[in-house]
């Protein structure tokens, strides 16, 4: 159907155009190998069982912790876990969901076990985008598809639990079969989105970095730790730091922009507020908006996927990145998080829901 999005229209594919009845005739002789049980895989492997789709898991056993995982979760040795390797001979559709560091290493034996007419299906551009850095080249006989799903595996999982379901897009980057974008569409819709909208492998990969690099992630983070500074070198104490930086944005205003867009918070803040919050955006834009073009720059020419691969590469890299997670983690900022965190009260539902996710973790792959 077609949706305008602020003036311009798209095309976006619902659950009402695309059925689950529908999904299911689609993979009806599938068989979908979910590679990699980290941080996608067991939020798409799981709804997809869920679902009722013929699904299986390929994990590499060294990796303890996600194997034991996958166990917990019920997946059978020998019966739906298997090792990569023999997940990859057995599944029709390869869900490579590895990191991407990981899928340059591994990419020479995924492509061992691909038959003709096969569907390579990433929920990244990566790879496949910057090719020539990553080496990850499929077979012309194969079709190679994406569904990139705009939120982490958790909020897959915990969407799918609570059945609002999260949105993502979709691309076919080759269709040997004729039936790429159907197999694409069908496993969308299985893995429980809310809805689906078209992109290229490229377009995904540049909005995607671009994204967690800047807003999403990085941007954030590094906003709130400025604000959190400021406020406690003028006397502030912890948890009126943190309230006024993390509490209120998390807890009350992006759910009110949630709900009804940007200016719906707006209106539902005080005087003082919005005319302080208007007078300031064009500010934070000016200062903003060079950094966003040199981000976008660097992610475009290849540079940002150069530094993941190098730095994820390094043997030591597991060891690094849980020292820099750890400074965010032991950092006051967030310790005060933590204490704010405890004192909400739980209802009965978000404690089920958290419980049926899991907690995840770090992981290699």
């Amino acid at each position: 159907m077609k949706v305008d999005f602020g003036g311009v229209k798209e095309d976006v594919i619902t659950r009402k155009e695309f059925p689950m009845s529908k999904a299911k005739r689609v993979l009806k002789k599938e068989t979908i190998a979910v590679i990699g049980y980290g941080v996608q895989g067991p939020a798409q492997a799981l709804n997809m069982r869920d679902n009722g789709f013929n699904v299986i898991v390929g994990q590499a056993k060294e990796f303890k912790k996600d194997w034991n995982r996958a166990v917990k979760d019920g997946w059978k040795p020998g019966k739906d876990l298997f090792t990569i390797e023999e997940a990859c001979e057995r599944g029709t559709i390869i869900q490579l969901l590895v990191s991407d560091g990981a899928q340059k290493k591994i990419w020479p034996t995924i492509k061992k076990y691909l038959e003709p007419g096969d569907a390579l299906y990433f929920s990244h551009g990566f790879s496949i985008t910057y090719k020539h850095l990553t080496k990850v080249i499929p077979p012309e006989n194969v079709d190679v598809i994406m569904v990139a799903p705009k939120g982490s595996g958790t909020s897959v999982r915990r969407n799918f639990l609570n059945g609002a379901g999260i949105n993502s897009s979709y691309a076919v980057e080759q269709d040997y079969t004729g039936r790429a974008e159907e197999r694409a569409m069908a496993i969308g819709i299985g893995i429980g989105s809310g809805y689906l909208f078209p992109t290229t492998f490229k377009g995904e990969v540049y909005s995607d970095l671009t994204g967690e690099r800047g807003v999403l992630m990085g941007a954030l983070a590094g906003i709130m730790e400025a604000q959190y500074e400021v406020l406690r070198k003028n006397g502030h104490s912890p948890s009126e730091a943190f309230n006024e930086t993390c509490e209120e944005l998390t807890q009350s205003l992006i759910r009110l922009i949630d709900e009804n867009g940007m200016d719906w918070m707006y209106m539902n803040c005080s005087a003082t507020a919005q005319r302080g919050a208007l007078d300031w955006k064009p500010k934070f834009k000016k200062a903003t908006l060079p950094l966003f073009k040199e981000l976008y720059k660097r992610v475009k020419n290849g540079d940002e996927c150069k530094r993941v691969l190098n730095s994820t590469g390094k043997k030591n890299y597991q060891q690094q990145l849980q020292k820099e997670l750890d400074t965010i983690h032991n950092s006051e900022m967030w310790r005060a998080g933590a204490a704010s965190r405890a004192l909400r009260p739980k209802t009965s539902a978000a404690k089920k829901i958290k419980s049926a996710v899991g907690t995840g973790g770090r992981t290699s792959n």
